[in-house]
């Protein structure tokens, strides 16, 4: 595979690149790094709703356990419960299976430290070396010293009632759509928003193992949109396969994209008092919109390369507290140590109910800019990054712009892509620089 962590852990295609056998080594390698100084030896496990968690859960589980440490299971759980249980429950590490936004067939093994965040670069590096080597060195241990794997039972409501704690206000008179992508949220989100007083109506809560993000979540939302539209709802919320994501649409059917998001709580938390450092942690990705908004609202915006590790880095260099993507994953430091599409979303609903402003009012604080994104499959996503050929290409494609836009050409940290961004104020001129920049790259891989 390669490097084997990418910027989200160890991915591929299930039962292909990311085998049982690796899952197995994965384990005994994570539990041995991760378990030896620490006196909790005990693992949490969390997987979302893919055919291929079950095969994965079980030789992770296998691995652990032949390492000498305990598995704690918590189920089908979204990605950010998972980093909040390892905390709440003091384990020595937490592992999810997940492959997030991706198709059914891809899955994920994700590691995050006892404290919660995701593992650093040298730790991820020690796993590898040790996997690499066949775990050599790793204890086997017989009899009593062999590890054991116990349900925690009450999983999903210890979950529910730390998020429903992070707002201070109830939802009652919001009618609310909610898209669980048939992931890791469909019997979760929905609860949550419930209790919260919200009129909740679920939408992509049926999984079956192989229809998650299937034309549904984060990354296709015009379903939702036009639910929202027809029916009637205050908004509609849509996450992703493991429910790191959100995106939300207001009333009348628009999306309100990530960047509209945290300039909506920025701005919130600004006027609060409560906006650490009055900075807001961005990648590369983020609209120029959202630039313009915070600048005139007097908060200073970082940038990083895209990928939320990156994001995560500054927001820990710097001591802000709130940062994200576009996409919708957005990480409250105040709340949890990852992003966490439905603890973003409460706190979306918790601006629109003390504001007593409906959603499009607030997304209107960003005027978001013309923004075109092709993703151009490859077979060599280096080989054509490295090229002088795409380089001299968006060299002459941003001297077009003169200075009105922007382009932005990056590998797909987590899928075999290149993707394309250009941005500006003329939409045709967009798509001819898209057009251009997409064929240059299908030159490169033909060659």
């Amino acid at each position: 595979m390669g490097s084997m962590f990418g910027t989200d852990g160890v991915r591929g295609v299930a039962n292909r690149d990311l085998t049982p056998d690796l899952a197995f080594k994965l384990g005994r390698a994570g539990a041995f790094i991760l378990a030896r100084d620490n006196a909790n030896t005990r693992i949490v496990i969390g997987r979302d709703t893919r055919i291929s968690g079950d095969m994965l859960e079980a030789a992770l589980v296998a691995g652990i356990c032949s390492a000498g440490v305990d598995v704690l299971k918590v189920g089908i759980m979204p990605t950010p419960a998972i980093a909040y249980l390892t905390r709440e429950l003091k384990a020595a590490a937490g592992i999810v299976i997940s492959a997030s936004h991706n198709p059914v067939e891809d899955n994920g093994i994700k590691f995050f430290g006892a404290s919660g965040y995701k593992l650093s670069d040298e730790a991820e590096a020690e796993i590898e070396a040790l996997v690499l080597d066949d775990c050599s060195g790793v204890p086997c241990p017989v009899g009593a010293g062999v590890g054991r794997a116990y349900p925690v039972r009450d999983a999903a409501e210890r979950y529910i009632n730390y998020a429903c704690s992070t707002v201070n206000t109830d939802f009652k008179g919001l009618k609310i759509m909610v898209d669980c992508a048939n992931g890791a949220a469909y019997h979760i989100a929905p609860r949550i928003y419930e209790k919260l007083g919200a009129e909740v109506i679920p939408l992509f809560n049926c999984p079956d193992g192989v229809n998650i993000n299937n034309c549904c979540g984060s990354t296709h939302p015009e379903t939702l949109m036009e639910a929202v539209s027809a029916g009637g709802a205050d908004l509609g919320l849509a996450h992703d396969g493991d429910s790191d994501r959100v995106l939300a649409v207001d009333a009348a059917g628009r999306l309100v994209d990530g960047d509209q998001i945290m300039v909506i709580c920025a701005k919130h938390l600004k006027e609060k008092g409560l906006l650490e450092k009055d900075t807001v942690v961005v990648t590369v990705m983020s609209n120029l919109g959202l630039h313009l908004s915070l600048r005139a609202a007097q908060i200073k915006v970082i940038e990083t390369k895209v990928g939320d590790r990156y994001v995560l880095e500054e927001l820990l260099r710097t001591g802000a507290r709130l940062g994200g993507e576009q996409s919708g994953h957005i990480i409250f430091l105040d709340h949890n140590t990852t992003g966490d599409g439905i603890i973003t979303a409460l706190q979306l609903l918790a601006i629109m109910k003390e504001s007593g402003q409906p959603l499009e009012n607030l997304a209107s604080q960003m005027e978001r800019l013309p923004q075109l994104l092709e993703n151009v499959r490859v077979a060599d996503k280096n080989a054509v990054m490295d090229s002088p050929l795409l380089a001299r290409a968006i060299d002459r494609e941003e001297k077009m712009l003169n200075g009105n836009g922007r382009i932005l050409v990056r590998p797909s940290g987590t899928e075999p892509l290149v993707r394309v961004m250009a941005e500006g104020k003329n939409m045709e001129q967009l798509k001819a620089i898209i057009g251009r920049l997409s064929n240059i790259i299908k030159e490169i891989e033909n060659k």
